[in-house]
């Protein structure tokens, strides 16, 4: 059985959901029916570098949100996915698009909808705040909740098990023996 570094070495894509995982989960709503989302400052930061690292970003979420078009815009992500209720059938289209196999692909997640997807991938990830059945469908599951680094916590995973975190580093000037 691979080990969750030697699965994470494999992704090519890695796939997040929105709310309870780029969010906290909560729903902040106008009296005119606006949305407001919070995001993680952190979490862009590590999608950012997973990308300059050749790993496509995708988003599929069951909502549709003016909100989340902004920041993924902001963050350079093209695959963005939105009121996609059956998420499965997204994945299946996403990955047909960059023709990818499906053990090329993570996926975060944090309820139930969820699941179909997490069983088809090759490195399934949960948030430290899932859902019990969700977490029970995950391969590993983040120690920071959602909203609050648990994208970032994977984009690391996957560029030290693909050799590529000491580079992004080092455009920090950060020597990766001084923190690991």
């Amino acid at each position: 059985m691979k080990t969750i570094f030697e699965k994470a070495a494999l992704i090519r894509l890695l796939i997040f959901d929105v709310d309870g995982v780029l969010t906290d989960g909560s729903l902040y709503l106008g009296k005119e029916g606006e949305e407001y989302k919070a995001f993680y400052a952190r979490d862009g930061l590590g999608m950012t570098m997973l990308q300059s690292t050749g790993v496509t970003i995708g988003i599929i979420t069951a909502r549709n949100s003016p909100v989340v078009t902004h920041r993924m815009q902001s963050l350079g992500i093209e695959h963005v996915l939105q009121g996609k209720h059956d998420k499965l059938t997204a994945f299946k289209q996403l990955t047909e698009k960059l023709q990818l196999d499906y053990q090329q692909v993570a996926y975060l997640g944090d309820d139930l909808i969820d699941v179909p997807v997490m069983r088809q991938v090759g490195l399934a990830i949960a948030v430290a705040d899932a859902d019990v059945l969700t977490i029970k469908h995950a391969h590993w599951q983040t120690q920071a909740a959602g909203g609050r680094g648990a994208a970032r916590e994977v984009c690391e995973l996957i560029m030290k098990a693909q050799g590529t975190w000491s580079k992004q580093l080092s455009r920090y000037s950060i020597e990766q023996s001084i923190i690991c």
